[in-house]
């Protein structure tokens, strides 16, 4: 991901002036040194869960906006969301930052809205990632699963996941009724769709502050 966004940058009109990056001799050292005090308008993290709460923690520190395109550190957001309150920071953070996953939450929450009265349908969300993907199942699924009950779907919702060689994400929305089945589905065909949402993000927080989500970018 990092590498993507470095390669699409200038299509955003926007310049990687620093990476930061552990496992490479050519981008080591600390989000906390000076150098990146105002150097940088808005880092954007496409790291690791456990390294989130420190990687924020630094940038606010620096007083720097942030794009966090991690997923799987939920548990860490209501202490985050103070951090970056007291520093006055902006941050944009979603569980998927891809254009079409945002309008396609808006569609399933719809949907499950719509199924809510219907009782004798079931519902159930499979996602399928990469091999490497850490988290599972995926922010995105726990995300469109938050919306359809936030829509008035009470029954149980049957997640589960696959991760398997390459797949750049998958996610889809099924309701089964006794004799038909209605399937809602959004792939990505590559991963540079996120790529590109995480630099509109960081365009458009540039000089924002508070704390926002890709709903808020888009304006949906």
């Amino acid at each position: 991901m990092g590498r993507m966004v470095d390669d699409l940058a200038p299509e955003y009109e926007c310049e990687v002036v620093g990476i930061i990056d552990p496992q490479s001799t050519l981008h080591a050292g600390g989000i906390d040194q000076d150098r990146w005090r105002g150097a940088v308008d808005v880092a954007i993290d496409f790291t690791f869960p456990d390294a989130v709460k420190t990687n924020l923690e630094s940038l606010a520190r620096l007083g720097i906006n942030t794009v966090i395109g991690t997923t799987g550190w939920a548990r860490d957001e209501p202490s985050l969301r103070r951090t970056a309150a007291e520093a006055g920071i902006g941050v944009v953070a979603a569980p998927n930052f891809s254009a079409g996953v945002v309008l396609f939450e808006a569609i399933v929450a719809r949907a499950a809205g719509m199924f809510a009265a219907q009782h004798e349908f079931s519902a159930y969300l499979h996602e399928a990632h990469h091999a490497a993907k850490k988290d599972a199942p995926s922010g995105t699924a726990l995300f469109l699963k938050q919306a359809m009950e936030a829509a008035g779907f009470t029954r149980p919702i049957d997640v589960s996941s696959t991760r398997a060689g390459f797949i750049p994400g998958t996610h889809t929305v099924g309701f089964d009724g006794p004799a038909e089945t209605i399937v809602l589905t959004h792939l990505a065909r590559d991963r540079s769709a996120f790529a590109r949402g995480a630099l509109s993000a960081a365009r458009w927080v540039n000089g924002r502050h508070g704390w926002f989500s890709m709903k808020d970018v888009l304006g949906v």
